[in-house]
């Protein structure tokens, strides 16, 4: 969530920074400064009715010790009291609606991010490795599954309907190698925590990491009744851990915090209809291992790179090619004021796919969650969060396969992957 005090001191700035988007939602900052006013004027109206009736109680007290007459200034005592209470009523009403539109309205592009309308004005960064060079047609990862009985599509669909995985044999155990091994990575040379989350969360945590309300219809939201309220399958871990600090003033000292955990993600893909619907590539079920980082401001885009390279060296490890691409304004996610992809590269797509984005969200997350830290000058101020994958699987699972595939029909497990997978090669 944006500051409205930046927006009521520098709403042209807003303005300008929100039109890169190409989203239109700059037009919403007219309607939100409209509410400020009116917020405001209702407040201190509020606050002088308040307090003239503190005046008139004690000058009804001071009378009554007197045992003067007060039935006028009761009388007008009370007709004060039902203006408070209209008052009271109109202020949370104009505060709920501002801060409803608030919510509405995306990050501001950070002014190093390269402005464009869409991917196409995506810039690569870095690329690493090279293309595999395949004795004969590469087999893409749906024919390769399927002759090595690695997942089974028409299973999952019996299960759950289309746009669903089940991982079988070997291919199962793949996915569970491939888990293991980015946790340990992370936890044991890239310093984070690991944390095994709940895959339900309240509507707050959802509203906190920005998923709610502008992307509700791409979630899944499970009924509680008869417990109140409305639960969400987790999109990302990104939910869980990020809100794990929810309301809390941390110290200095303990920043930055990593956190990384394993989990399911579950999402409706209402807007990807017709997109990547053959095999595992775009599903409504998928393993990732995620990374979130809550930093001090001062530190936050050293912080991505650093997270990025996390992320990258995933893909070092298993021998993979990819790239790093930073997107432009017009392709930034809702929450994101600076993000890196990482795309490996599909031999059987003949293309790149991502399986990490990375991104510093700034203080726009902390905002929405109230996540503050103390510095050493005794000043509370709000975190900064980022995130990214660090991977999501199942992309990772085709890249690699399809990668490693042996004219023999086979598949060469990594080196790397090879302790956890228990051998070196899967074959029928």
């Amino acid at each position: 969530m944006l500051d409205i005090r930046l927006i009521r001191e520098k709403p042209d700035f807003v303005r300008e920074r929100l039109a890169t988007r190409g989203s239109g939602d700059e037009a919403k900052i007219d309607e939100l400064l409209r509410l400020d006013s009116d917020r405001r004027k209702s407040e201190t109206d509020l606050q002088r009715s308040q307090s003239e009736r503190n005046r008139l109680s004690k000058e009804i007290g001071a009378r009554r010790s007197r045992k003067e007459p007060s039935e006028e200034l009761e009388a007008e005592v009370r007709k004060i009291g039902e203006q408070i209470a209209g008052l009271t009523q109109r202020t949370q009403a104009l505060d709920e609606e501002q801060r409803s539109v608030l919510l509405e309205i995306p990050n501001l592009p950070h002014e190093s991010v390269p402005e464009g309308k869409d991917p196409s004005a995506n810039t690569i960064v870095r690329e690493w490795g090279n293309r595999p060079e395949l004795a004969g047609k590469a087999l893409d990862h749906v024919a390769l599954g399927t002759k090595l009985n690695l997942f089974d599509l028409d299973w999952a669909a019996k299960l759950s309907g289309s746009g669903f995985i089940c991982f079988t044999g070997a291919g199962a155990r793949l996915e569970r190698a491939l888990v293991n091994f980015m946790l340990d990575l992370h936890t044991r040379e890239h310093g984070y925590f690991e944390v095994s989350p709940p895959s339900l969360v309240r509507r707050d945590c959802m509203i906190g990491t920005s998923q709610l309300p502008k992307l509700e219809s791409d979630m899944y939201a499970i009924d509680t009744d008869p417990i109140p309220g409305l639960l969400f399958l987790v999109p990302t871990a990104e939910v869980p851990l990020t809100n794990l600090h929810r309301e809390e003033i941390l110290s200095v000292g303990d920043l930055p915090k990593k956190f990384t955990a394993y989990t399911p993600c579950f999402r409706r893909e209402a807007g990807a209809a017709g997109r990547d619907t053959r095999g595992i590539i775009r599903v409504h079920q998928f393993d990732k291992v995620e990374l979130v980082k809550i930093v001090a401001p001062e530190t936050s885009y050293q912080e991505l790179e650093s997270l990025t390279a996390d992320a990258e060296r995933v893909l070092q490890l298993l021998g993979l090619h990819y790239r790093v691409v930073e997107l432009c304004t017009g392709d930034l996610g809702f929450a994101s004021a600076k993000t890196y992809d990482v795309e490996v590269w599909s031999p059987g797509q003949n293309a790149f796919l991502e399986v990490s984005s990375c991104s510093n969200v700034e203080d726009f997350q902390a905002r929405r969650m109230q996540l503050r830290f103390k510095g050493r000058d005794g000043k509370t101020r709000l975190c900064h969060t980022l995130n990214g994958s660090g991977l999501a699987l199942p992309r990772l699972f085709a890249a690699l396969i399809e990668t490693y595939q042996q004219p023999d029909g086979s598949i060469r497990v990594p080196e790397k992957l090879q302790p956890y997978f228990g051998a070196s090669k899967i074959s029928g």
